[in-house]
């Protein structure tokens, strides 16, 4: 059974679709900047929430559903696996009730690419370092 916050999600998509405000599939590729089948993949694993169809068959996506695959993608680009990904959708579709659950997830998330940020910025500092070393060899041979 549906959360009463999802079927608010529905409702709200529901009225956008009706307004005119829904996108193809190809737009939300584009502007999100993942491949189709990705898209594809979310869905048919239950990574988003239900995508509405047109008459046509069609996939039709909303801002909403904009929204929410912006944040898969920005999940994916940075790391999350997608078993956790899966977890977080899974919570997402249980509600309000599930929002401690959902941001503890991206607080241990957050804290990973803080991690791996303060790691990447010394293996800047150690590649700066020997670049100035390289830089003052070759400044000594001419």
């Amino acid at each position: 059974m549906l959360s009463l916050d999802l079927k608010l999600l529905e409702v709200a998509k529901l009225a956008l679709f009706k307004k005119g405000k829904a996108m193809k599939i190809a737009e939300i590729s584009a502007r999100i900047g993942i491949r189709i089948s990705t898209i594809r993949y979310y869905e048919k694993t239950g990574l988003c929430p239900p995508i509405s169809r047109g008459s046509d068959g069609m996939r039709r996506f909303t801002p909403l559903d904009l929204e929410w695959f912006t944040l898969l993608a920005s999940l994916r680009e940075t790391g999350m696996p997608t078993s956790e990904m899966r977890a977080f959708a899974m919570h997402y579709r249980k509600g309000n009730e599930t929002v401690s659950e959902r941001k503890a997830m991206l607080c241990t998330h957050q804290q990973r690419l803080e991690d791996r940020r303060a790691q990447l910025d010394r293996c800047h500092d150690i590649l700066s370092h020997k670049l100035a070393k390289y830089d003052e060899i070759i400044g000594e041979q001419t």
